[in-house]
């Protein structure tokens, strides 16, 4: 070997950072998408918490990272969504922060939720120094574009991430892509939600489905299955604005008081409900109801019959209970996960499954509450109420391995299992000895033999973290409403100049005014459910005392009723300002309409001064016209009989002697005749000219669209103004200018009249009017009005007049508009790409 390759092999090994190669990558990679500055002019790079995070999961894609990952909700752009996050590599983050080796910075989102942004330290950095070539190395594979040094990044398009590079190579991730597995499911509703009827329907005779079947899709083929779980019963949560009123209109949708109840539901609205017959998809859910009440609650069996991928079988049955204080459960049972059967679960499998539940029980719920409660769903989530977010609860009749719940609280292997399933841990506590109660944010697990002895107390602690979560998404949505009374009042400053701006302002006013309304509805269901729900008593066992003591459930429904009253005042807030607003759009309203009468009383008063004047003109003309024809005739016969006339002529003298001096009346009787003639004739020229004139297409068109001021003023310049005039005012300077076009052979023979008005200050162009006379044209070549306006508007186009069509008011959105606008948008086409993995 030579002593060149030596050195190269010691550089590539040197140095021991103290880290795992994880750890290392892990560092190595945010350092690629984080600068410091080197002054104060200049500005730092971080790079959120998200975005590392859909990194991370490329990484262990291409086997950069050896990570296991799991599906966690997250909000993203105010949009709830399903993505593959490593909780390995969260906890090395974590691990990172507080060795110092990475800063976190801590800012809020448009929707008032925290994000966290990341950078390498300057301690990070010299440690990064240790790293060896070989690692770097590995990771800038996966990290740039193939076969180039340009840096991937993460983009968010409403519907997925996207990898890109600064020259335009995408490539679509698959973080949002959530994986199925295999599994076979019983209904399950606590003991304490029942009112009578029948038990529900066990499917333990068909798990072994799942066992012979035990396939999935998922793409990270090395899972660690560090914790299982035993006889496993999960119920997902949440809170939807009920009442006594809708229970009965939900028990007639279902027949619960039918001779033959349930049956298949789907939330298809039938808009032909007197025709034949109804074609839809097969997909639906079948119910069989368990028992009700007609005013308070319901219990039923709900099916899932929804198309899987193939070779992933799914018998999903669910227990739901829906109660008129608002809570809803979902309850399941495993029967059967993979070629597990009831027992040794794992939380891997388990956190996928638990997507397909959370996913499932909104399709199921949604086919049976009114239109209006999803209405109200929809304005909370913003048009996203299929993905809003559920609180799960576990039990488990054991727990391998069964450790203490000092011992799980570890910040490794243990936590990170648990993070996949209840979202971060917060708290563990033994309620015995060998029951385990863990805290999350997402979830509460409880693990033991005597775990369902507690379901009362479990149930109760729902319904108000239930609340709590609804709470916390309706607390959001009106500081998202406020932002958007606030940029109301920039489009109301602007209908002094913009006349489009008065429309847009009422329009917004009218919706704004609607989603008040329907949030202080909500305000109220929110106020009778915690009135309705009461904390039940504390337990005589010493087990159960333990638990409810955890629990805090008198606690925690004293919070939730000083934040209902603390949002109410918000609320009310809003509802102020939205008068506010509404008295500013009445004022300029107002002001604007003055402004119109006054500029219409002034014109009314010139039109009405020029009539007068036009009036005396036209007698002044009439009598001209006549005197003027007079003296033509005169002036004829002046020359006839003048100092050189044919009346001296030989051949005439004889006629005038023996005719006009012989007949007094004669002469005076001609020259009337020759006035007549001639005025006839210059009456006749002057009707012709006249009636020329009047055959005017006239044509107004509103535009409204913003322009190129200069290259407006350079295309005026090639025509033939005739007329320009200015007005001044505080917010526009509207220029009103007239051309007449050169080339009329270009219109059919007339070139017509054009006159804009556009405002120079605001670059808009507001309106058009073309003046044509068609009885001046070619009668073959003549334009229609509509010809007239193609040919205008090509002719602006083709001088490049109109800049890019853009919303300027698309920033002012109102919230559910700007989601309507990320659903509806296309999907931007995928570059090429190469399928890179590393050795």
């Amino acid at each position: 070997m030579s002593d060149s390759e030596t050195l190269i092999e010691e550089s590539d090994n040197c140095g021991d950072t103290g880290l795992t190669d994880n750890q290392n990558r892990l560092l190595y990679l945010i350092d690629l998408h984080t600068t410091k500055a080197t002054d104060r002019e200049g500005s730092d790079r971080w790079i959120r918490k998200q975005a590392l995070s859909v990194l991370v999961y490329e990484g262990v894609i291409f086997g950069v990272f050896d990570y296991d990952y799991a599906p966690q909700s997250s909000l993203i752009d105010n949009r709830r969504v399903w993505v593959n996050v490593s909780q390995e590599g969260q906890s090395d983050l974590e691990f990172l922060r507080e060795d110092d080796l990475i800063n976190a910075l801590l800012v809020s989102s448009k929707s008032y939720k925290p994000v966290v942004l990341y950078q390498v330290s300057d301690k990070g950095k010299a440690l990064l120094e240790n790293m060896s070539r070989k690692e770097k190395e590995t990771v800038n594979l996966f990290a740039h574009k193939p076969e180039s040094r340009e840096l991937l990044k993460a983009s968010w398009d409403g519907e997925s991430y996207w990898l890109e590079s600064s020259s335009g190579y995408r490539k679509r991730s698959t973080t949002t892509d959530t994986e199925d597995v295999s599994y076979v499911s019983s209904a399950y509703i606590p003991q304490c939600l029942r009112y009578g009827g029948r038990p529900t329907l066990s499917n333990a005779h068909r798990a072994h489905e799942s066992a012979q079947a035990g396939i999935d899709n998922i793409r990270d083929n090395d899972l660690d299955e560090i914790i299982t779980l035993n006889s496993v019963s999960v119920i997902v949560a949440e809170y939807i604005p009920f009442g006594s009123n809708q229970i009965v209109q939900l028990n007639n949708n279902i027949g619960s008081t039918e001779r033959v109840q349930g049956g298949y539901i789907s939330n298809v609205i039938d808009s032909d409900s007197g025709g034949t017959a109804l074609e839809l998809s097969p997909e639906l859910t079948s119910v069989e109801v368990l028992d009700y009440t007609e005013t308070n609650h319901i219990n039923f069996e709900a099916e899932i019959r929804f198309r899987e991928d193939p070779g992933v079988v799914q018998v999903e049955t669910f227990g739901v209970s829906l109660n008129a204080e608002g809570t809803c459960f979902y309850g399941m049972q495993v029967e059967a996960v993979m070629n597990r059967v009831k027992d040794n679960i794992s939380l891997d499998h388990l956190s996928r499954m638990l997507v397909d539940a959370q996913e499932d029980s909104s399709s199921i719920v949604d086919s049976v509450i009114s239109q209006y409660q999803r209405d109200l769903l929809d304005l909370v989530f913003i048009g996203d109420a299929a993905n809003r977010n559920k609180f799960n609860l576990i039990i488990a009749n054991e727990i391998t391995p069964h450790l203490t719940a000092g011992e799980f609280m570890d910040k490794g292997e243990y936590e990170n299992e648990f993070k996949q399933v209840i979202g971060d841990t917060r708290a563990a506590y033994d309620i015995t000895e060998q029951d385990s109660l863990i805290f999350g944010s997402q979830g509460l697990l409880l693990c033991g033999p005597s775990a369902r002895n507690y379901e009362p107390l479990l149930c109760a602690y729902l319904q108000y973290v239930t609340l709590d979560l609804f709470l916390q998404n309706y607390f959001s949505r009106v500081w998202i409403l406020n932002d958007d009374l606030k940029a109301s009042y920039q489009i109301v400053a602007a209908i002094e100049y913009d006349r489009l701006a008065l429309g847009k302002s009422r329009k917004r006013l009218s919706s704004l005014s609607k989603e008040i309304i329907s949030l202080d509805q909500i305000l109220g269901y929110l106020e009778e459910a915690l009135n309705m729900m009461s904390v039940p008593p504390e337990p005589p066992e010493q087990e159960g005392r333990s638990l409810y003591r955890r629990l805090e459930l008198s606690a925690l429904k004293d919070q939730l009723k000083r934040r209902v009253k603390d949002v109410k005042k918000n609320l009310a807030g809003s509802r102020q300002q939205l008068d506010l607003l509404r008295e500013r759009v009445e004022a300029e309203s107002q002001n604007n309409n003055a402004s119109l009468s006054s500029e219409l009383e002034k014109n009314t008063k010139q039109l009405c001064a020029l009539q007068a004047s036009n009036g005396d003109t036209a007698r002044t003309l009439k009598t001209v016209q006549t005197i003027f024809a007079g003296m033509i005739a005169f002036d004829i016969l002046d020359r006839i009989t003048g100092d050189w006339t044919v009346v001296d002529a030989t051949w005439m003298s004889e006629f005038v002697d023996s005719v006009i001096k012989k007949y007094v009346l004669l002469w005076f009787a001609l020259s009337i005749l020759f006035w007549a003639i001639a005025a006839y004739f210059v009456n006749r020229r002057t009707f012709l000219r006249n009636w020329k004139s009047r055959g005017i297409t006239s044509m107004d068109i509103t535009l409204n669209r913003k322009i190129d001021v200069s290259k407006l003023v350079d295309f005026v310049a090639e025509k033939e103004k005739t007329m320009e005039e200015c007005r001044y005012e505080r917010n526009r300077q509207l220029v009103k200018v007239t051309y007449t076009d050169p080339a009329p052979a270009e219109w059919g023979g007339a070139a017509p009249l054009v006159t804009l008005e556009y405002d120079d200050k605001n670059c808009i162009l507001q309106s058009v009017i073309i003046q044509y006379n068609r009885r001046e044209a070619r009668k073959d070549s003549v334009l229609s009005s509509s010809e007239l306006k193609q040919k205008l508007m090509h002719e602006f186009a083709s001088k490049e007049l109109f800049v890019e069509e853009v919303d300027a008011y698309a920033d002012f959105a109102l919230a559910i508009e700007k989601r309507k606008q990320l659903i509806n948008q296309p999907t931007p086409p995928m570059m090429p790409q190469k399928a890179d993995k590393a050795d």
